[in-house]
């Protein structure tokens, strides 16, 4: 029983460090490819800070849905390859995803 718990915890750790990581470069890689299709698209910078005044409502409201949306899918996926990784290497789920505890 002892074992059990004591091989559970550095994949719980490799894990979290794994999904830490991919998240961050996720969200960088996010940054990056949104602020290019604001600018293309809009031929306009991104707004710096969308709760301020001076930054027309459409244009605020417009690049909070974009960033959020997109942010939170990449994350996703990239945590996906992550999830995938780990499985190819341990043979199962990290602990955080497995629903039955496995």
């Amino acid at each position: 029983m002892g074992k059990k718990k004591s091989a559970v915890a550095p994949n719980s750790k490799a894990w979290s460090a794994m999904a830490l990581l991919s998240g961050l470069v996720a969200a960088r890689g996010a940054s990056v490819l949104l602020n290019k299709f604001w600018k293309s698209s809009t031929k306009r910078n991104p707004p710096i800070n969308p709760a301020d005044p001076d930054v027309e409502l459409w244009e605020a409201v417009a690049w909070s849905a974009l960033t959020g949306a997109t942010v939170a899918m990449i994350k996703m996926f990239a945590q996906r390859r992550a999830a995938h990784y780990y499985v190819k290497s341990t043979g199962h789920l990290p602990p955080q995803l497995a629903e039955d505890g496995r």
